[in-house]
């Protein structure tokens, strides 16, 4: 559950930041006559994204159980990808995001309402479908059979959208950059887990052998359904008996990914400030990542 939350937290906050802007800029430069066409496009990419979330979930049950199991490693190896380059574009351009975001939001304003539809439907239906399809790929990995990992997604997921609304008043102050860098690095462990589970899914469907050749079997110490192996299965998608191949997975994509994402060099010590103005224009002033 927690690994979820994690996974809603982290990736609604984005989509939270880059409403928060959108519409604290129209405020600002009195454009509020603008703010109904990004509220629809907004309202699209959040459908989109459930559609699409939907779709995997009701169309994956219709297939065999290979199928499904192939659908699953695929789209959990798709999923760690995205989610990998996503940590690490946010950690190296989120100090320009806001600046990025007013020059497309003043071209749209010139050029209509259909164009603030598709800026804010752009912005926003990026962020929604990587969370649809990584949630799914995780909560797939994580299933137990109860609706945990499901609350634990909208736990965050709410979560995310009440700091949103924190930033925009201007009441809550947060480090962004030691935020998105501790979040990002429990975001790669959970990923982590979710592309060995993706390989034990495309073994199990016969894509890749090794299903029987156990790295370990530690059940009788970790019982799958214990506690403490709920924990670990929900937080780090672990898994008491795994494959070579999971395991070997595992570690290659995790040491090198966190190593990178948390080494220093290339990275700015400077703290930038986002600012986000009320609806009666003061501004208060949020700590933001350096890239």
């Amino acid at each position: 559950m927690f690994g979820n939350y994690l996974i809603g937290l982290r990736e609604g906050l984005e989509a939270s930041l880059v409403v928060c802007i959108l519409i604290a800029y129209l405020v600002k430069t009195g454009r509020k006559d603008a703010l109904k066409p990004i509220w629809m496009g907004i309202g699209v990419a959040i459908a989109l994204a459930l559609g699409f979330g939907c779709a995997l979930e009701f169309g994956s049950q219709e297939l065999t159980f290979e199928a499904q199991e192939a659908l699953g490693g695929s789209l959990s190896i798709v999923a760690v990808g995205l989610v990998t380059w996503m940590v690490f574009w946010m950690r190296r351009t989120a100090r320009h995001l806001k600046s990025e975001l007013h020059g497309k939001l003043d071209a749209a304003l010139a050029m209509g309402t259909g164009a603030l539809v598709a800026t804010a439907f752009l912005a926003v239906g990026r962020e929604g479908l990587e969370t649809a399809l990584f949630v799914w790929a995780s909560v797939h990995a994580a299933s137990d059979g109860t609706p945990r990992p499901l609350i634990g997604v909208a736990l965050g997921l709410a979560s995310a959208v009440l700091l949103g609304w924190l930033f925009y008043r201007g009441a809550l102050k947060i480090n962004l950059a030691k935020f998105f860098t501790w979040t990002g690095g429990m975001l790669v462990v959970v990923a982590a887990g979710v592309l060995a589970y993706g390989a034990h899914d495309l073994q199990e469907a016969d894509w890749i052998p090794g299903l029987r050749d156990l790295a370990f079997d530690i059940s009788g110490t970790i019982p799958p359904d214990s506690w403490y192996g709920t924990l670990l299965k929900g937080v780090l998608n672990f898994q008491p008996d795994p494959t070579v191949l999971q395991v070997t997975v595992w570690a290659l994509y995790l040491v090198p990914t966190l190593a990178i994402f948390l080494a220093p060099v290339g990275f700015a010590s400077g703290k930038g400030k986002v600012k986000v103005p009320d609806e009666q224009g003061s501004r208060g002033s949020q700590p933001t990542k350096a890239s």
